[in-house]
């Protein structure tokens, strides 16, 4: 038959679409889990921790009951819906008792960790301000104190259950820094090895930026916990640190989110935004894969305008944007006034004239995300130009929320810009439907995933030439510029100005050819294929060990 068949694929993450997010990962498992089982054929598996914000019987999940081994079960009626995982400290050997939550769908099956350690978070990744108001140390939007054993506790739990219902997969999927520790445990752990000898492993890099590794320096707390050897341990570090992603380096296949990412990683000066994780590899002789993400755009369907709350259906693909149009007017008209709008907090108004162009930005206030240039980018366009509107929806840096804040006050703005301090899903959407340029100034970009939203919604994206943002082809599909300054990225909005009021035909094209490009490129039934060679040549790896 030739190439090997993937059919059982397990996925280990913390995010996941529509149960817990915080980025694109849970983008990427909702959408890739689904592509493999409805086009890949694959049973698929996804394991996450039930953190204290999810109601799991509310969320169709019901208790897992453990099998028995044996036919005639030796303990009699004694139902098992839990086991104890592996969680020593330096100072003393210690179990966590965790069970499990099921929900199985058309070959999908999502399972809930369930364990004091989890239930007990309510948030993703960082505090919220309600544990904040409980426990005074526990600071909104700082990371959590214990951030290194969830994430082993999870990886354990998800190998436990493995074995637990005797199903060795073909591949375990490990997304990201936290579950990138499971490689070297499952090689290398006597409990383990032997059990997944011949399971391909994929480790997947969605951000390699510093603060996203999940590294620990308490090496002998990382021994500890993990039950690695020492020499796994030392051969492991970045730095001081004890890092997943260099540790899965010797058991698992790297890759990362899009082609230009992995090269940005291992053959540019851009490496030292990561404290030369791509460097490190490549000494070592490994080589990290580039998949560009993908996307589903039947999730982003203007024509069926019902399951994104827009005003009106549009078809970017066959120019029929007359309903575009009506979104945009709709937005304009809500904003028109200032108040709040679905519980954000709004600060300054738009004008309710859909002539004007709008300029639109969804996303976190961060300088990775370029808002540092955004905003004398804006103030330096506005300074020239009083025939434009901007929007701008999200959160993040304090001294930046309130710097886009005091913006749209400001002369030449006042009544043309507006923030929105927050997000909504359901009022992103509106956004991307209503702008006619969707701006992405990130200073890096593992892959992302707005550039393909704003495609799809008719909303031609102006981005930083970076990262996996290269897929947006400048005069074809979007607007790119090289340097990341105000002046680079102002003078590729004076090129999108030009263009929508001198030649609106050539608009209507390149939105016509951003979607043609996302469906001939980028759905994740195209990538998927990618995956299952990744997969195979992981088993293959497995199998030369």
């Amino acid at each position: 038959m030739g190439e090997q068949e993937i059919r059982t694929v397990w996925m280990v993450s913390r995010e996941y679409d529509s149960l817990a997010g915080a980025g694109g990962v849970k983008d990427v498992c909702r959408q890739l889990a689904e592509t493999l089982v409805g086009h890949g054929g694959c049973r698929v598996r996804v394991i996450l921790p039930r953190y204290g914000f999810m109601d799991a019987e509310a969320l169709g999940f019901v208790p897992l009951e453990l099998p028995s081994r044996k036919r005639a079960a030796a303990c009699r009626d004694r139902r098992r819906r839990s086991f104890a995982v592996e969680m020593n400290y330096t100072d003393r050997e210690r179990r966590e008792e965790v069970s499990i939550w099921e929900r199985s769908r058309d070959g999908l099956t999502i399972f809930l960790v369930e364990a004091e350690r989890f239930a007990e978070k309510l948030g993703v990744y960082t505090y919220t301000a309600a544990e904040e108001e409980k426990t005074p140390w526990q600071r909104q939007g700082s990371g959590h104190y214990d951030y290194f054993a969830m994430n082993i506790l999870l990886q354990k739990a998800a190998l436990d259950l493995m074995i637990l219902l005797d199903e060795p997969p073909d591949a375990i999927h490990c997304q990201d820094g936290h579950a990138a520790t499971l490689a070297a445990m499952a090689r290398e752990n006597s409990g383990y090895r032997h059990f997944f000898r011949e399971t391909g492993l994929v480790v997947t890099i969605h951000n390699a930026g510093l603060g996203y590794h999940q590294e620990v320096e308490d090496l002998a707390f990382a021994r500890a916990v993990t039950g690695l050897p020492q020499s796994v341990i030392m051969r492991g570090r970045l730095g001081r640190a004890f890092d997943p992603f260099v540790a899965a380096a010797d058991y698992a296949l790297i890759n990362t989110v899009s082609e230009q990412y992995a090269r940005e990683l291992q053959e540019t000066r851009e490496d030292v935004r990561t404290g030369w994780l791509g460097h490190r590899l490549l000494q070592r002789g490994v080589r990290i894969i580039g998949i560009t993400n993908g996307i589903n755009p039947r999730d982003v369907d203007p024509t069926r305008p019902e399951q994104l709350g827009l005003a009106a259906p549009f078809d970017p693909l066959r120019g029929d944007l007359a309903g575009k149009r009506v979104c945009k007017q709709d937005m304009l008209d809500l904003l028109a006034q200032p108040g709040q709008v679905d519980g954000v907090e709004q600060f300054g108004t738009l004008a309710p004239d859909a002539d004007l162009p709008l300029f639109t930005f969804i996303g976190r206030l961060t300088a990775q995300k370029g808002v540092d240039v955004l905003l004398p980018a804006l103030a330096e366009l506005a300074a020239e130009d009083s025939g434009f509107q901007v929007l701008a929806l999200g959160s993040g840096d304090p001294g930046l929320e309130q710097s886009l804040a005091v913006m749209t006050a400001r002369a030449g703005l006042a009544g043309r810009c507006c923030f929105l301090k927050g997000y909504h899903p359901g009022l992103a959407n509106r956004i991307y439907a209503a702008g006619d340029f969707f701006l992405i100034p990130s200073q890096y970009e593992p892959c992302g995933l707005t550039d393909y939203m704003a495609q799809l919604l008719g909303n031609l994206p102006i981005v930083h030439h970076v990262g996996g943002l290269v897929k947006v082809l400048d005069g074809r599909t979007g607007f790119s510029y090289r340097e990341h300054t105000p002046e680079a990225l102002a003078g590729a909005m004076r090129r999108a100005l030009a263009l929508f009021r001198d030649d609106p035909e050539q608009v209507r094209a390149m939105q016509q050819q951003a979607v043609q490009e996302i469906l001939d490129h980028h759905t994740w039934q195209k990538v998927m294929e990618s995956y299952l060679a990744l997969y195979r040549d992981a088993q293959a790896m497995a199998c030369a060990r």
